[in-house]
């Protein structure tokens, strides 16, 4: 640990806070992004400090595609025939309103243990772990296989560069027999926190026209049908509102019985942290009252979430108008077997199917992803694992599903079947992820850096 700990006390918590700073959003919040720059800064930034890096025979290339966003492929050669394949992201999710105080999201902060900021947590600190843990296993002499570190630009719109990458650097990249994603969460600070799931994602927006303009709302209400009634009729054909509930049936799966066993496991891992980890308001109560039952509706349940809106004037400028249209941003989460294409096709069927009142209404659906359920672990992963956690945090590794979506581990466990994934990552309770307030758990960075070391050295071992 010694080598981990004065790597990232000395070199990767101060490269984070410089990358903290770059404003590069996501291609998808910010589509300027190749003329603002920031993007190649955040670029620049990482391939430099990696290239500093005391690795024999380490070779980085930033590699573009005419119109796409950028990839650091990195590879180390091995001591014996195998393939590991490490994977990040480095770009961000946009601001946010409501940061505390002092916080921001290009304002990194230092703030016991834990470093403020958009994107440290998500994705930023992934190339730099992962050098570290690389350095770690040639620091000790240790074998271990070929090393590929994929970092990419477009994570957060989807990874909807990538596919293009991967078949350009396919045979540079390889056949690994184990794939090592540092983009996901976990359950506490405590202890190794594996992804055994993923959920897929149908996003789309939503649009309901009445009138070719705003007319008084006392003269029109009673004969116009407002736009927002309307919206809410439509959503309710896919969502019960009392519940929350998804009600199309293609938008469901049936649950495996090893997922069900091992949420009761993390459940009672976790306690009453699967839900005090959201900041409620007084009052409210989670959606189901079984923790065992919260851990599964946020892993394997589809569900509904209205993230944008236009047609809505502020409070300030809300006249007595009835409006011309509503248009709202859905987003779907999948379950992690789900065929998303199937189900992108039933929302927009069920969406814009006999509209109340001839309204107009169109659902634009982006390209949906599939979520991803993880293979069985073999037997040596499953031991390297183990061993990681109770060496490095003193206590057992726990399994759990994710609700987000990283959809490159879709594609990697179509193009790889055989491979054994290590899907894990530093976004425990309140570090907020895409919210205000993001933050890195700096001491889980370093522990979970030495986890990834032990099991790449264990992979050779095998």
């Amino acid at each position: 640990m010694s080598l981990v700990d004065e790597a990232w006390d000395d070199s990767i918590v101060p490269e984070l806070v410089e990358y903290i700073r770059i404003p590069n959003q996501s291609p998808d919040f910010d589509p300027d992004w190749e003329a603002a720059g920031h993007m190649d800064r955040a670029v620049e930034l990482i391939a430099n400090w990696c290239r500093r890096q005391d690795i024999p025979g380490l070779e980085l290339e930033v590699v573009r595609l005419p119109g796409k966003t950028p990839v650091i492929l990195m590879e180390v050669p091995g001591t014996v025939d195998d393939t590991v394949l490490l994977y990040g992201h480095l770009d961000k999710q946009p601001p946010m309103e409501g940061w505390d105080e002092g916080l921001g999201p290009w304002t990194p902060v230092l703030r016991e243990g834990r470093l403020y900021g958009r994107g440290g947590a998500d994705d930023g600190y992934s190339a730099f772990a992962s050098l570290t843990a690389i350095r770690a296993v040639i620091d000790q002499g240790l074998p271990h296989a070929r090393l590929v570190v994929l970092i990419e630009g477009c994570e957060e719109s989807g990874s909807a560069d990538l596919p293009e990458y991967i078949e350009l650097l396919g045979d540079r990249i390889g056949t690994p027999s184990l794939v090592v994603c540092l983009d996901s969460g976990c359950g506490n600070y405590d202890q190794l926190w594996c992804t055994t799931s993923l959920r897929g994602m149908a996003m789309g927006t939503l649009s309901v026209d009445v009138l070719t303009e705003g007319v008084h709302s006392g003269d029109a209400s009673g004969i116009v049908p407002d736009s927002f009634r309307v919206m809410r009729h439509l959503l309710s054909r896919l969502e019960d509102s009392a519940t929350g509930k998804i009600t199309q049936a293609a938008l469901h799966v049936d649950v495996p019985d090893q997922r069900r066993e091992q949420a009761a496991i993390a459940a009672a891992e976790l306690g009453g942290a699967v839900e005090s980890k959201y900041p409620f308001v007084a009052g409210v109560r989670p959606v189901p009252s079984d923790p065992v039952d919260m851990v599964l509706q946020r892993t394997w349940s589809p569900t509904l979430v209205v993230t944008g809106q236009e047609g809505l004037p502020s409070l300030v400028h809300a006249g007595s108008v009835l409006r011309a249209r509503t248009e709202t941003k859905l987003s779907f989460r999948l379950p992690p077997t789900c065929d998303s294409h199937r189900a992108a096709a039933c929302i927009k069927s069920v969406l814009e199917s006999d509209p109340p009142h001839g309204a107009q209404v169109h659902y634009h659906s982006e390209e949906p992803y599939n979520g991803w359920d993880a293979p069985p672990l073999a037997d040596w992963l499953r031991d390297e694992i183990e061993a990681a956690s109770q060496a490095t945090f003193g206590k057992p590794a726990c399994y759990m599903g994710e609700g987000g979506t990283i959809p490159f581990m879709g594609m990697l466990g179509e193009r790889f079947p055989d491979s054994q994934f290590m899907i894990t990552g530093v976004l425990g309770p309140k570090s907020n992820a895409h919210g205000p307030n993001e933050f890195l758990h700096i001491a889980t960075g370093k522990r979970l850096t030495a986890c990834v070391a032990r099991v790449i050295a264990g992979h050779a071992a095998r």
